[in-house]
């Protein structure tokens, strides 16, 4: 069966602790031994599971709506969405489109299918979401609370600094790689050009993001939307 993936990291990478390069991993050994043919993984990196922050995600449905797979599959259910009712949500959508979704976590890919003769089969899929929203909720909290702690301490505590800066000490320097990538990438967005083409030039050009590999054009706005807020 012909199926696109969809993978995504939130902005805050601490909570996930699961990074597209594991993600997509997931994905490729799950289509070997299962047979499936993985067409396309499309790339939600550094966005909230909000559905209006998440233009990969928008890609992939329209991909399906246009007959161009037969199914979606995720590594896990929590990638397609946080929320229980918004996960419940997609799934029928995608099902209303004649597509197929899939999870390569074992624990999942048996409730993915309706059966009004089993109806434990939704039950079981709905509980596992809303102990995985649980359990996020917790490890935020607890995040919330570690750095609250450090703060009340005089440290910087609270996530990763802004594209063009580091935390040295208890402050915020800037950084001289990183502010040349941001000087080179606002000189191109004026410029007019789109950030799929500022993404590709930094790429080709040597400039690295804050953890390395290729520039995506949701890394470039998001690093140049942090930067506007702290001038």
């Amino acid at each position: 069966m012909k199926l696109i993936g969809y993978i995504r990291v939130s902005t805050d990478r601490q909570v996930d602790g699961y990074g597209l390069d594991v993600q997509e991993k997931a994905l490729r050994a799950w289509a070997r031994t299962t047979g499936h043919r993985i067409d396309t993984i499309h790339r939600d990196e550094g966005v909230s599971g909000k559905l209006d922050d998440r233009p990969a995600l928008g890609e992939a449905l329209q991909a399906l709506r246009g007959r161009q797979a037969a199914g979606i599959v995720v590594p896990k259910l929590d990638r397609l969405a946080r929320d229980l009712v918004v996960q419940e949500q997609l799934i029928a959508e995608i099902w209303r489109m004649g597509a197929d979704v899939f999870s390569t976590a074992q624990g999942e890919a048996g409730y993915l299918k309706d059966d009004p003769d089993d109806p434990s089969r939704k039950l079981i899929r709905q509980v596992l979401g809303a102990v995985n929203e649980y359990e996020r909720a917790m490890i935020a909290l607890r995040l919330r609370s570690g750095r609250t702690l450090k703060a009340s301490r005089g440290g910087y505590a609270y996530g990763s600094p802004a594209y063009g800066q580091r935390a040295r000490g208890r402050e915020l320097v800037p950084d001289e790689r990183e502010q040349a990538a941001l000087a080179r990438m606002t000189e191109l967005a004026a410029a007019g050009a789109s950030l799929r083409v500022i993404a590709d030039t930094l790429t080709v050009e040597g400039h690295q993001p804050k953890r390395g590999g290729r520039w995506h054009p949701q890394t470039v706005s998001r690093a140049l939307g942090r930067a506007r807020q702290t001038l």
